[in-house]
């Protein structure tokens, strides 16, 4: 049997691994800061009394660039990985993503309608274009996701199996629908679609962050308070039930949880899609199935693991920036190792 690891020294180790993804995201970059200077500039930010000898330059990459786009990472990261918690609790399927529900496919059709349709009509005020992709993406994430949802339901009882196989079939058909405003976009619309479908953190400020941030700090807080509810669904729905658990409310509520926080977090970031299934399986095999642990210590290893990841994306081509979803090579052959080995 595989030795599980402690909760607290679980915590203590993602929390400080946190930390130092922090440190490293506001200090590297194309202009890349001494980190003493970065931590003496964080702190002056929020408001410590630091001598500011020397830190111009510092407090102002660190207060308009560095720390919106840390902030949206971690909101992106997080968000992605408590929602892929969520999914493969309610498929009770370690390998299952948030996608399966069709809201990726979905927020990517909302936001090629916005970009291509807006190049169709001669384009978009700047000041206005960046709100009304997010919008688009958001819509189109929810109303893909209510469809399926819709879909799946029979006599007043949500029906899993058909609810994913409606999500698979969504999720084609979206994706299809992308590849057509694809192919009829010209070449600067197609640069900006392709790059967004890739996903990027780049161009992030306060006024795209709020909004998810809310939707980030509202899933963080709900979740966590259905964990036990999770933990007896691993049982089963008639288990689940005789427990005293509202199975249906629970579906529902795990659906619409995970359809704001992705459709939120495409609409932020664009299309990321490694984080919402490696990071939910990696905590489950290092410290078990228990959602009490499993969901606020994904929580922490999701941020952490989007903050590297964008790190990879702006230095390996520094002053060049690729997409960030180009960069899952940091999660992906660990997850194929991980399931190698499982297989041993």
């Amino acid at each position: 049997m595989r030795q599980r690891i402690q909760p607290r020294t679980l915590f203590t180790c993602l929390t400080l691994l946190c930390l130092l993804a922090i440190w490293l995201s506001l200090a590297l970059g194309p202009v890349s800061l001494p980190l003493v200077d970065t931590l003496r500039a964080g702190l002056r930010l929020l408001g410590m009394p630091v001598a500011a000898d020397g830190l111009e330059q510092a407090e102002l990459i660190l207060g308009q660039i560095r720390l919106p786009r840390t902030l949206l990472g971690l909101a992106v990261g997080a968000v992605l990985a408590l929602s892929g918690v969520a999914m493969q609790g309610l498929f009770r399927n370690p390998l299952a993503d948030p996608g399966l529900v069709g809201v990726a496919s979905g927020a990517a059709l909302g936001a090629a309608v916005a970009i291509v349709g807006g190049s169709w009509v001669g384009g978009l005020p700047d000041a206005f274009a960046p709100y009304l992709l997010s919008v688009c993406a958001f819509i189109g994430g929810l109303g893909v996701t209510a469809l399926v949802y819709r879909l799946g339901r029979r006599d007043g009882q949500t029906n899993v199996a058909t609810m994913l196989l409606a999500g698979i079939a969504l999720t084609a058909l979206g994706g299809s629908a992308v590849g057509l405003f694809t192919y009829l976009a010209d070449d600067a619309t197609l640069r900006t679609l392709t790059f967004w479908n890739l996903g990027s953190l780049n161009g992030a400020s306060y006024e795209r962050l709020w909004p998810l941030l809310l939707v980030a700090l509202a899933v963080s807080l709900w979740l966590p308070r259905r964990a036990q509810a999770l933990n007896a669904l691993l049982l089963g729905e008639s288990e689940a039930r005789h427990l005293g658990i509202e199975v249906e409310r629970l579906k529902r509520e795990l659906v619409f949880c995970t359809a704001l926080g992705v459709g939120a977090a495409v609409a932020a970031a664009g299309l990321i899609g490694f984080v919402g299934l490696v990071v939910p399986h990696l905590v489950r095999l290092l410290a078990g199935p228990d959602h009490r642990v499993l969901l606020p210590a994904s929580l922490l290893a999701g941020g952490s693991l989007l903050l590297f990841a964008d790190l990879v994306a702006r230095l390996a081509l520094a002053p060049a920036e690729l997409p960030i979803g180009s960069s899952a090579f940091i999660g992906a052959p660990f997850f194929l190792f991980l399931l190698i080995r499982g297989r041993s």
